[in-house]
């Protein structure tokens, strides 16, 4: 079913990449690296997707822009004239325009720019390559791209190497802002930055949605940014979303074992709260290995012999329906969440 109002819509997107051996390249296996996952994203949202590295959140953003082809499932994709597009099945020369209105900003500011091009040539590249404007239009369309995101166009001719991580963070969300987009695909933006930095990053792209109506798809390990950032947040294991919800209720009032474990690992302020949460043991199964059944049942001390032998599927909690989960003994389980 379609979730009315949303601009992008995921439905059982799949990536597997083949396991080859021998000079002739046989096939021998998959790895799943997402596994049939489903979410949308409506008009001035933001919605991100956690979990621990390798789950595929990045590998999910790079699909949705094909960058990387989906093995199957859809995108669909509301372009700012109405028209609603699966983005798996166009041709390269409609992404095109598709590129134009979902824009990306990338997680290391330090390589995402070009070292050898000015800040009015990095922030420019996206107007030059659809033809917009003339040359002395979009050096003022950059000045003005510059002062959305607090730098001065006195920077217009500086190269990269003279600005802080910050500050190459904001020329890149200038960069991102350059079309116009409507969705904001935002893989890690913070990751490489000072927490004091990240904050202003966080509040400038927050401005930006509030006056721009801009959505993102923000994709991150970091749950304290989720937790004051994002207005529904899916939690992802293995390739697969485990539990989605409004983000307030996720930290709340977790239903999933894996949920609840990751934010047993996040730093706690409350020294009532200190070591007295469940912490997450094991490491991540090969994902050329799954395991049968729920493929947390390995590290989930909750686990039954249903939970190893059948995996559960993602399905609406009958008092929540805002809140999936994909748990066996997701109504039973009292598990701890963080409160504020």
């Amino acid at each position: 079913m379609s979730d009315v109002g949303s601009i992008l819509e995921v439905k059982d997107l799949c990536i597997y990449f083949p396991i080859t051996r021998g000079v002739l390249k046989r096939r021998v296996g998959e790895i799943k690296a997402v596994d049939e996952i489903s979410f949308s994203i409506r008009k001035q949202e933001t919605v991100a997707l956690v979990g621990e590295s390798g789950c595929g959140k990045s590998t999910t953003v790079r699909a949705i822009l094909r960058a990387i082809e989906p093995t199957r499932g859809e995108v669909i994709f509301e372009s700012k004239n109405g028209n609603r597009i699966d983005i798996t099945a166009v041709k390269e020369s409609e992404m095109r325009q598709v590129r134009r209105e979902i824009r990306m900003v990338f997680q290391d500011p330090f390589r995402s720019l070009n070292p050898r091009m000015t800040i009015l040539d990095n922030v420019g590249e996206p107007l030059r390559n659809y033809n917009v404007g003339t040359s002395a239009e979009r050096r003022d369309l950059v000045a003005e791209l510059l002062d959305q995101v607090g730098l001065d166009a006195n920077h217009l001719g500086r190269y990269p190497h003279a600005f802080s991580g910050g500050q190459r963070q904001r020329i890149g969300l200038a960069r991102a802002l350059a079309l116009q987009p409507r969705i904001i695909l935002a893989d890690e933006p913070t990751s490489a930055l000072d927490v004091s930095v990240q904050a202003q990053i966080l509040n400038l792209m927050q401005t930006l949605q509030d006056q721009q109506g801009i959505s993102y798809l923000f994709i991150t390990h970091d749950l304290n940014v989720v937790r004051h950032f994002s207005d529904r947040s899916g939690v992802m294991y293995l390739g697969k979303i485990v539990e989605m919800a409004p983000t307030r209720k996720l930290f709340s009032r977790p239903r999933h074992p894996y949920t609840a474990a990751l934010l047993a690992a996040s730093p706690v302020s409350h020294p009532r709260l200190r070591g007295k949460r469940d912490r997450i043991s094991g490491d991540v199964p090969d994902p050329a290995n799954r395991p049968s059944g729920c493929p947390f049942h390995p590290r989930c001390k909750f686990a039954k012999d249903i939970c190893k032998e059948k995996e559960p599927i993602l399905i609406q909690r009958p008092s929540s329906p805002d809140h999936t989960v994909a748990c066996h003994f997701s109504e039973e389980l009292d598990l701890q969440g963080v409160e504020g």
